[in-house]
């Protein structure tokens, strides 16, 4: 089976009623329900070798917007959550789905749009102002409409901006209800701006015109945290290999192994796990 199921809660469904008519003789293996921006950007796949080779547990990753990533694991069918929305994250944990939230890295966004600007957002410094361009030129802005992380986070920028471009879908405003790189991909095909993740961005191989136009804002952090689903609530939960998975990311290995992930010598996320801080 395949270490990353990108997208779709069917994708979802396969891995875990797959996952449970195994028997205990094969191999051990948690599932971690994650982002798109994880998988997209490749760093599963420069992480869980490491992993794997050094615990002998298999990660098999679910990756969905961090929504959907949620609500899957509020139905007990992931035995680790690794998602970049810290109030659902916090909520997940004090509803009683999570035993404790842990900071484990961060990157940040950045709004991506066609070297021509016809908005002419480059060169500001604050994203409010950028989207409000978009929206008074009516230029093409793709969103990933599906209650990812990065879709939260612009909605929250579109409120801070006192817009709300919904009524606009289908006119310059479009939803996809798509993952990261397919709204990247939409956005060159487009020409239309988008808000991405750097991570993504960055190991995203189909630019065509697109270029990053607003970058290092405050406001455009991106911190990831993980969590252990609770196993008082869930006892069929995985929570021994789940918490031997989360004890490696927080460790000195695994948060050099984030670190090291870079593209062209840029780095993708910066690790950012408290160092001596009690886990579990």
């Amino acid at each position: 089976m395949p270490r990353v199921l990108v997208s779709t809660f069917a994708a979802a469904a396969a891995l875990f009623f797959t996952s449970a008519g195994e028997s205990p003789a094969e191999d051990r293996f948690i599932t971690v329900a994650s982002t798109t921006s994880t998988a997209n950007s490749g760093l599963f796949d420069q992480i869980l070798p490491a992993f794997e080779a050094e615990s002998g547990i298999q990660v098999r990753v679910v990756a969905l917007g961090t929504g959907q990533a949620i609500r899957l694991a509020q139905n007990g069918d992931a035995d680790v959550l690794f998602v970049h929305h810290r109030p659902s994250e916090e909520a997940f944990v004090a509803d009683g789905y999570g035993a404790a939230r842990h900071d484990v890295m961060y990157n940040d966004f950045v709004i991506v749009g066609p070297k021509s600007d016809p908005a002419g957002v480059e060169g500001l410094e604050n994203a409010s102002e950028a989207l409000g361009r978009i929206a008074a030129a009516t230029a093409f802005f793709v969103s990933r409409g599906d209650d990812s992380g990065t879709h939260k986070k612009e909605l929250a920028m579109w409120k801070d901006a006192g817009l709300d471009p919904t009524p606009q879908y289908g006119t310059w405003y479009r939803e996809l209800g798509a993952g990261m790189g397919a709204t990247l991909n939409a956005a060159a095909a487009m020409e239309a701006y988008s808000l991405t993740d750097r991570g993504t961005w960055l190991s995203f191989e189909n630019k065509a015109d697109l270029a990053v136009l607003l970058e290092g804002d405050e406001r455009l952090f991106n911190p990831y945290g993980v969590i252990l689903v609770d196993p008082a609530r869930f006892p069929h939960a995985k929570a021994e290999d789940g918490q031997v998975f989360i004890d490696w990311l927080l460790s000195d290995e695994g948060q050099k192994a984030i670190a090291d992930y870079r593209i062209d010598g840029q780095p993708l996320f910066f690790s950012n796990a408290e160092p001596g801080k009690p886990v579990g």
